[in-house]
């Protein structure tokens, strides 16, 4: 009797690992159609909402992160591990997993450490340039490390390391024929330049901050915009729907057709939003958060910028963003130059060369 794949995924807190973890585990149900799938994420975290629209089953784990300055919600946290840790092992002892996987977040930590204490192979897909401390200490135990970018063996074991990218949503690889099918969507004037305005699943409160600052001198520079200002904010920005060629939105729920409507965005620069962005190929302005573990925001962004692919702003040098932003809507060629060189760096089969990785796990 064949033996039965049961494959644990864990990754989640925000859109940008568990997006990733999704296309990891919708290619290996279209590689194992028999295959058992259980995701494992933080109780309280979007994960287990996102997770079971996609189709999946997923528990939760009592576990959240340490603050960075001091405060009480720290001293919780030694419990909670604790309790991740125990309830970790017996989600592995009752499911028996084949393989586990990580793709970052609080509850992949104990469930990967859960998982290398039984034995199982594990894989990590560390999607920044700058890995966190939880992945740095899960690299010891695992079997293979998929990264996005070079260098990361100053953090990881050399020989685990396999460069295959960031797993994005597959819809995005067409979306240069979808250009007129985004305005009509979005309901956009077609003769004026669109700007895409990304904070990422839950919101970025500076990014929101600059975007109301600049709508007088939006308007002045005659273009329209698609404003994602995230959960946390909308209560907050949703009245600026009645100015006129704004539109605000919670959430995108048609990422293709705002990348495909955008002429300019300005973005935040988490890895998933980074590897997009790389496949899209618009020009762009980052404007990393620097309150993010290891500041792995602006590393990322860095890396982009450093190659001429997009320009990056950080939040101490807003006061600059008209003269950034009207240089750049003025100069073609410059639009054209970083369109070019970030996709030079899109890693488009990311989700199947991981897989593929994935699979040789398996299969030993």
């Amino acid at each position: 009797m064949k033996q039965s794949i049961n494959i644990i995924i864990s990754g989640g807190g925000t859109g940008g690992h568990i997006y990733p973890a999704i296309a990891i585990a919708n290619e290996l149900k279209l590689r194992y159609p028999e295959a058992n799938f259980l995701f494992v994420g933080a109780k309280d975290k979007m994960e287990m909402e996102k997770v079971p629209q996609a189709g999946f089953e997923i528990k939760g784990l009592w576990i959240s992160g340490i603050q960075r300055k001091l405060t009480l919600k720290n001293m919780s946290f030694p419990f909670k591990l604790i309790s991740s840790l125990w309830k970790a092992s017996r989600i592995i002892r009752n499911f028996k997993p084949t393989i586990a996987i990580g793709t970052g977040g609080f509850a992949s930590g104990p469930t990967l450490m859960a998982a290398n204490r039984k034995g199982i192979p594990t894989l990590i897909q560390e999607q920044n340039s700058f890995p966190g401390i939880t992945n740095k200490l899960l690299s010891k135990k695992a079997k293979s490390i998929c990264v996005a970018y070079d260098n990361l063996e100053r953090f990881f074991p050399k020989d685990k390391i396999v460069k295959t990218g960031n797993p994005v949503r597959q819809d995005l690889l067409s979306i240069h024929n979808k250009t007129e099918e985004a305005k009509e969507f979005f309901e956009l004037e077609k003769n004026k330049k669109t700007i895409l305005v990304l904070g990422g699943s839950l919101g970025a409160r500076r990014i929101n901050q600059l975007i109301e600052a600049q709508l007088i001198f939006f308007k002045s520079q005659e273009v329209q915009i698609i404003w994602q200002c995230g959960k946390f904010y909308i209560d907050e920005y949703q009245k600026y729907n009645e100015k006129e060629n704004v539109q605000v939105h919670q959430f995108l729920n048609r990422m293709d057709l705002a990348y495909a409507a955008a002429d300019v965005i300005i973005s935040r620069a988490g890895a998933s939003s980074v590897s997009e962005l790389c496949i899209v190929g618009k020009p762009t302005i980052f404007i990393p958060s620097p309150n993010v573990a290891e500041d792995h925001q602006t590393k990322n962004a860095k890396s982009i910028a450093d190659k001429h692919g997009a320009i990056l702003l950080k939040e101490n040098e807003l006061d600059t963003f008209p003269i950034v932003f009207e240089t750049l809507m003025k100069d073609k060629g410059k639009q054209q130059s970083l369109s070019e060189n970030i996709k030079e760096l899109a890693l488009p089969n990311a989700t199947s060369q991981i897989v593929n990785e994935i699979e040789k796990l398996i299969k030993l």
